[in-house]
């Protein structure tokens, strides 16, 4: 078996069309960086150059209509994080932020303007974007925010920061949510506007091959014309945080589905005591109860991108996808080392890079303890934030 997928026939349930963009996607990122991606975890660098050839493939806001973007279905653009994050989560957040955060932000809540003026630009990979939401002190709760934006005349003034932001060092224009008299309010900070500045985030052990900054915003004067004008509150930011939560509920499967295919190759040609690892039961009970999370994993990604593209998909739901895939694409990683021994600590193999990328992964866009919270509130009707 070459695809653990195939347990299950997952692939049955996907349209023709589903399947050629898994195919091409797969293709290309094995061409382009599964050979180089080890390297670019050990070196902390993240492949710049490969974004305009992801703008060609049209992966970049994918899912959105207009302004150059493909306009694919959400299971498509599911299974494209899928792919991605097969590879490396660093990949798949890149295009996650760039087109679930930053291009959705500005698709859903901007002006016309705003719209013609960055959308064609990100989705061409010719401009990289970013989300700046979390804060040092308020990382779970945004509504704790401390940015603000006050108005001097026709202009707005921020001050505050960002951390932990995803693609921040990279970005050609940052989507910055501050606090406002009127709310909570978004605004588009193009690089090199005066006391805006991003600072790598450095001695990372996960998501090496991504870049994170902190964004520091400082007296930074932007016109009226640079807010959202359709965002007011916490319902902007979080409706993209949701985009972005379906991506990685596709992006874990993924990388569950590489350390279990690196684990069988492995098990059926490492030999120990005159036969193959893989003919011992204790090793065949690992490989049976990863196949079944995996494939169990792969089918309610699958069910909630059916019920997206219907346009019936709840936030509480997004959150039992991201809560449950993520929880067992780490256990799966850490099952996988444990099958390829010693071995298993090498960057030639990939399952313990994909077990350090996913400990990221659990954490942002809500961590485990906020994805059950909101299960809980939906079960009892009683939330139970503070």
């Amino acid at each position: 078996m070459t695809d653990p997928l195939d347990l299950l026939a997952v692939s049955a349930l996907l349209t023709e069309e589903e399947r050629d963009i898994r195919r091409t996607v797969r293709e290309f990122l094995d061409d382009h960086a599964r050979p180089h991606v080890a390297g670019w975890f050990e070196a902390a660098t993240f492949p710049r150059e490969l974004v305009p050839e992801l703008g060609k493939l049209g992966l970049l806001g994918m899912h959105l209509d207009g302004y150059g973007c493909a306009g694919t279905s959400a299971v498509s653009y599911g299974l494209a994080c899928l792919e991605l994050e097969a590879v490396d989560s660093g990949l798949r957040s890149f295009v996650s932020v760039q087109g679930s955060l930053s291009m959705y932000s500005i698709h859903r809540w901007g002006s016309e303007e705003q719209k013609q003026e960055w959308l064609p630009r990100l989705a061409a990979g010719e401009a990289i974007g970013c989300f700046g939401l979390t804060e040092p002190d308020s990382g779970s709760d945004p509504g704790s925010m401390r940015t603000h934006a006050v108005r001097d005349g026709g202009d707005w003034v921020l001050d505050g920061s960002k951390m932990w932001i995803t693609n921040g060092g990279l970005a050609d224009v940052a989507t910055v949510w501050a606090r406002t008299d009127d709310g909570i309010r978004g605004f588009l900070v193009p690089r090199g506007t005066p006391g805006f500045t991003t600072t790598d985030v450095g001695h990372k052990l996960s998501l090496r091959a991504s870049v994170t900054s902190a964004l520091s915003l400082d007296g930074v004067r932007l016109p009226a014309s640079a807010m959202l004008p359709q965002a007011r509150g916490l319902r902007g930011p979080l409706s993209c945080l949701n985009e972005a939560r379906f991506g990685i509920l596709f992006g874990a499967v993924g990388a569950a589905r590489d350390c279990l295919a690196t684990a069988l190759d492995y098990a059926d040609t490492r030999v120990q005591f005159g036969r193959p690892i893989s003919a011992f039961q204790l090793t065949q009970k690992k490989l049976a109860d990863m196949a079944v999370s995996l494939n169990t994993a792969a089918l309610l990604a699958l069910h909630l991108g059916k019920l997206k593209d219907r346009g019936e998909l709840r936030p509480e739901q997004v959150s039992v996808g991201k809560l449950n895939n993520v929880r067992e694409a780490i256990a799966i990683a850490r099952e996988c080392r444990t099958i390829l021994g010693g071995n298993g600590i090498s960057g030639e193999y990939p399952p313990l890079r994909h077990a350090a990328n996913l400990e990221s992964v659990r954490t942002y866009e809500g961590t485990d303890e906020v994805h059950t919270l909101v299960i809980g509130e939906t079960l009892t009707g009683r939330a139970a934030y503070r």
